[in-house]
């Protein structure tokens, strides 16, 4: 139940999450490094499932915050500012791997001085067919969560809030599906992760930007659960609002990577279909 409070801050209880979280986070990535140095991937899988449970613990205790009228107007302006950081953090995180994309194809350069750079034949991908219905896909999942995000703030209309979230979600995995397969055959044409600039930066730009369609319908599919529970009001939607965003964010990214990647970038690689 909400309370009555007397100032427009929130003041937060002592956590144990902030420090079980650096603990994660550590080894984790130190897990990784041993991983990487063909140690053992245990503590890596240790500090990954930490972290889960982490955000899992820190989130719901966010939200039942938010049920209980700790997030006032001007602690809920603060929660957007942080996401509008966060995001802005994410774009450049993805134009570091457009700049690589970029300068690898219109100024390619060997590894080894003194030899000539030659591009290797590829089977070359067809952007009007799978990655189309990919874009067309992610197009149509932006309609649908501002339909319910439109119906929420504007019509307070909750059944339609539920169906264009549901909707939403239900794209979002279609992308997955349909990327995994894409992958799959580009493996089953002879691409390959590594050795090549070009499919370094296919799979990097593309993969996670797949990683992030992941995230992006886990969001939409925990704002779905609290649609169905009520959370959610005309005034106070911050959590649905940060995924409409991130979920935006990831249709803009992703035309991006249709012109410039499968468009225009694997037209410039030598071989056929």
């Amino acid at each position: 139940m909400a309370h009555a409070k007397n100032h427009d801050y929130h003041i937060l209880n002592p956590s144990v999450w902030p420090f079980l979280g650096a603990i994660a986070g550590f080894s984790m990535l130190f897990g990784a490094v041993l991983w990487l140095h063909d140690i053992t991937p245990f503590l890596f899988w240790i500090g990954f499932v930490a972290i889960l449970y982490t955000m899992f613990g820190w989130w719901s205790e966010v939200i039942d915050e938010s049920q209980q009228g700790d997030h006032t107007p001007i602690v809920r302006l603060g929660l957007r500012y942080g996401f509008i950081l966060f995001i802005m953090s994410e774009v450049m995180f993805f134009a570091a791997w457009f700049w690589s994309f970029f300068k690898h194809a219109m100024y390619p350069m060997s590894e080894y001085v003194g030899t000539e750079y030659s591009q290797p034949e590829i089977y070359h991908v067809d952007a009007f067919h799978l990655p189309l219905i990919n874009t067309l896909i992610l197009l149509l999942s932006g309609c649908t969560v501002t339909w319910a995000h439109h119906a929420l703030v504007h019509e307070n209309n909750r059944q339609a809030l539920v169906y264009g979230l549901g909707i939403s979600v239900i794209l979002g995995v279609a992308f997955t599906v349909l990327q995994a397969y894409e992958y799959s055959y580009l493996f089953y044409q002879g691409w390959e992760f590594g050795g090549d600039k070009f499919f370094s930066n296919f799979f990097m730009a593309t993969g996670f930007h797949g990683l992030h369609v992941i995230i992006g319908t886990i969001f939409l599919t925990i704002c779905w659960l609290r649609a169905i529970k009520g959370h959610f009001t005309p005034e106070r939607h911050v959590g649905f609002e940060a995924a409409a965003w991130y979920w935006h964010f990831v249709d803009v990214v992703w035309l991006f990577l249709f012109f410039s990647v499968y468009i225009w970038g694997v037209s410039q690689m030598p071989g056929g279909h």
